[in-house]
């Protein structure tokens, strides 16, 4: 991504790494209950469709906090965030961390990377942070969308993180922690050619023209418009994957069957299932993430740059 003042900017990949990761998981602490409420609602109607005049459980993503804490209390919010919080630092380390290098492999080391480059190493470091990250991802989902209500009949699927994995894999097998893989993947090569390539292009665009300064401003309008472009183009991939990831065995032959039968039982518009809250939760978690990893990879290479003049 585009750098600023070269005294503070001359971060190694495992420094960009390590800012990614770290700032991953607090833009997670901050935007959880957001991303919780996407989840419910795009499950909603998958067990037992809506008919007609029938109301729905979740209305909008305050209704669907709102009703949360009501129905299950605080922590409901907070439901998955262990396994969040592990695949954060195991994907975002590796989808934006090395994100740069990736971008400069490509150009053999040229600083004038084309959009097809960008997009190809947004592409290249998604796929490759789901290859670690697949298992954390199921498990945050689960965990999510079960209710918890035991006076309807709704119960707790799994007593804790660790048991999640442990039930998975003991139930469905070793396939079962990597349910969803391919949809994810085409979800994070979408993601984060949405997300990078657009904060990447918005903070050089905006330097270029000398709009901003390279401080957090430039980071907050940048973030911004990365996260608004990824909620356009990630939505309907976003929906088929956590409705398979969250199934049970045999409700889907795969993703494709997924997509079809969500056309046919509630049509196009449940694609776009969660929009306002993927949208409010994308933006600000942009937001939170990008203007963290600048500042936590600043704070980094200062303190390496002071210890190697000392």
């Amino acid at each position: 991504m585009v750098e600023g003042r070269a005294a503070d900017l001359a971060p190694t990949a495992a420094v960009k790494i390590f800012s990614a990761g770290t700032a991953g998981c607090v833009a997670d602490l901050v935007t959880f209950p957001l991303d919780t409420a996407k989840v419910r609602l795009q499950v909603q109607g998958e067990s037992k469709p809506l008919l007609k005049g029938q109301r729905a459980e979740y209305r909008g993503v305050f209704g669907t906090i709102f009703t949360m804490v009501k129905t299950e209390g605080p922590r409901s919010l907070y439901s998955g965030l262990v396994a969040g919080l592990h695949r954060q630092m195991s994907f975002a380390s590796v989808r934006i961390g090395m994100y740069d290098t990736m971008k400069e492999l490509y150009t053999q080391g040229s600083e004038n990377a084309g959009l097809g480059t960008r997009l190809l190493a947004g592409s290249t470091t998604g796929a490759m942070a789901v290859a670690f990250a697949q298992p954390t991802d199921v498990v945050k989902v689960r965990f999510q969308a079960q209710a918890q209500r035991p006076e309807s009949g709704s119960v707790k699927r799994y007593s804790s993180t660790i048991d999640a994995y442990r039930t998975i894999a003991r139930d469905e097998g070793f396939k079962g922690l990597w349910k969803g893989c391919l949809p994810n993947i085409a979800r994070n090569a979408i993601v984060n050619c949405s997300e990078l390539v657009t904060y990447d292009i918005m903070k050089e665009l905006i330097l270029k023209y000398n709009l901003m300064t390279d401080n957090m401003p430039c980071h907050f309008t940048a973030a911004f418009a990365a996260g608004f472009c990824t909620t356009i183009v990630a939505s309907p991939v976003d929906v088929i994957k956590t409705r398979f990831m969250n199934s049970v065995p045999g409700q889907y032959s795969g993703a494709v069957n997924c997509a079809i039968t969500m056309l046919i039982k509630e049509g196009p518009t449940a694609f776009y299932k969660g929009f306002v809250p993927s949208f409010l939760r994308l933006g600000s978690w942009n937001i939170v993430m990008f203007v963290s990893y600048e500042q936590i990879k600043r704070a980094v290479m200062r303190h390496v740059n002071v210890y190697w003049h000392t």
